[in-house]
Parts: C-alpha cells; structure tokens; sequence
C-alpha cells in the first residue's frame, strides 16, 4: 500500500466548555504547581495523564475537605448545590469551571422543580445516570427527579401529573424526540392534560452541530479512525454517527490501539474526536498513520 491521505476533522476536539476547565487549572498549575480536580476534569485518560504530570489530581467527593492546599476544580460537568456546601463547610476554595451551558440549565431545572412543587408536577432528564453532569442536574431538584436512559423506562413517569423534560447536554437530539412523541403519547393515551407538559431540548448546540457534520467527514473517506476516551457519553455518540455513515470506522484512546489492518487498500483516512478529545492527540494519531501504516 502507498501514501494515505490523512485528514482531521477541523471541529473536532474540545468543545468551549472543556477548553475553559483545561486552561484555567494550567494557569493554577503554573502559579502554585498542584491542585485537585473533583472528578477527572475531562473524560479522556490520555489528556488525564499529560495534566497529572503538571500537577493536577484528581479526588472523590469523599476526600473534599482533606487537600492540602484547601483548593478544587469544579470541572464543566457542573455539581449538585450539596459540593458547593461541603466545600464551604470545610474551608475549601472553589475554581469553578462549570460550563456555562450547563450552568444556565441547573438554573432552568431548579426553577421548573419550584414550579414543579406548586402543580404537583415531576421533572424528568433524559441522561446517564450517575453521569458527573446527570447529578449536578438532579441536585436542583433535591434528589426527586427521574433519570430517563432510554424509552424503555418510561413507565417510570406518572403521566398523569404535569410533566417538565429536560436533556442532559451531550445526549442526542434524536433520542430526546423519539422520548418527547412516546411521553406525549402516553399522557394522551391516560387521559392527561398535554398543555401540562413541557419538553426542552436542552442538548449543547456544539454537540448536536457535530453529528450531521461527523457523518458528512465519515463518508468522505474510506477509512475513519474517532478518538475519544471509553468514558466519554459524548463520545459513544458521536462514534456511533461515525460508524452509521461509514462502517469502517474505529474507537481508538491512543495511537497504541490502531490496527494497521485497518488500512489496507485504503486511499483516505479521516481522524476525528468527541468533544473531550484534545486536538493534539488527533494531530498525533494522524500523524503516525500517515507515517508508519502507508505500508506494510
């Protein structure tokens, strides 16, 4: 096999808000050498590692009130309000990087459960549970709203009270519909009063933007390698619209997992990523393709 053509995709990588969790602790790291991250402060073990050798750790919720010294990150993800006592309690100064998207809807989940409260109503989140966002997001509710996978469990929903649903911002737009027509479906079929429910399509538009566009770059090539961390729910996503586009296409963390099979009689690769992937793994990873996979 002779040359491949090799390309990144340029909207790839970090969406706004983990570029603004990452250099705000770098710029931490530079003036005291440490700090401590509640949760990983991105979803990418490869990127995890570069930001622990400068200094970044990361800890459970059980260890807030033991760093020394008395700092955290709070990373894009957001937290529930019961961190934010914690931490207060124990004397520990916050750096809040919670992203601003997912900042503004807390904020709409807190208001609708007090509206909530008042009509007897249920909030409902279409989302991972236990996801670090998820639960920053149920935390405005006290704990009462129903976390929502997949249609499956909607039976879990009371359909006979006023129903208010929200996504979690990196779930896909499709998912959230099919769940929005079966929901509306449902309260119909109970006799319930559908002026009382209220559907919010609260995914991030730079993740929505990225699928129609990721299965455009799939189809341009023959071959698509999609980085991402086996953690990331964004990234689970948006390979599977890599994949649906173009079935020769393949989750990789690191260069260490490519396959040089994949390549054969290959002509044009496309190197991708979710939006917890760093741009310079991409450039990493297509850079040894283009180097060491044109033949074998």
């Amino acid at each position: 096999m002779n040359g491949i053509e090799v390309e990144i995709d340029n909207l790839s990588g970090f969406c706004y808000g983990v570029i603004r969790a990452i250099e705000t602790a770098e710029k931490e790291l530079e003036k005291n050498g440490i700090l401590f991250s509640l949760g990983e402060i991105v979803h990418n073990n490869v990127e995890v590692n570069r930001l622990k050798n400068k200094g970044l750790y990361t800890i459970s919720h059980e260890n807030i009130g033991k760093v020394e010294p008395k700092k955290i990150l709070i990373r894009a993800h957001g937290e529930p309000p019961e961190t934010y006592e914690t931490a207060q309690k124990s004397g520990i100064e916050i750096i809040d990087c919670t992203c601003p998207v997912v900042l503004k809807l807390q904020e709409r989940i807190k208001r609708a459960y007090e509206e909530a409260k008042r009509c007897d109503g249920v909030i409902v989140i279409f989302g991972k549970k236990r996801h670090a966002e998820v639960n920053g997001l149920v935390g405005q509710t006290e704990g009462n709203a129903i976390v929502i996978e997949n249609v499956d469990e909607v039976a879990q929903i009371d359909c006979s009270r006023p129903v208010f649903l929200f996504s979690q911002t990196t779930k896909s737009s499709e998912g959230f519909e099919e769940l929005r027509k079966i929901i509306a479906d449902k309260i119909e079929q109970s006799g319930g009063d559908l002026a009382m429910f209220k559907a919010y399509n609260t995914i991030c538009r730079q993740v929505s933007g990225r699928k129609p566009h990721l299965e455009n770059f799939a189809r341009k090539h023959d071959v698509v390698i999609f980085v991402s961390g086996k953690q990331s729910s964004n990234g689970k996503v948006l390979y599977q619209s890599c994949k649906n586009a173009n079935p020769n296409s393949y989750f990789v963390e690191q260069a260490d997992d490519i396959n040089p099979e994949w390549f054969a009689d290959c002509k044009t690769v496309g190197v991708c990523g979710a939006t917890s992937t760093p741009k310079w793994l991409m450039e990493e990873i297509a850079e040894q393709i283009g180097s060491e996979f044109t033949e074998f």
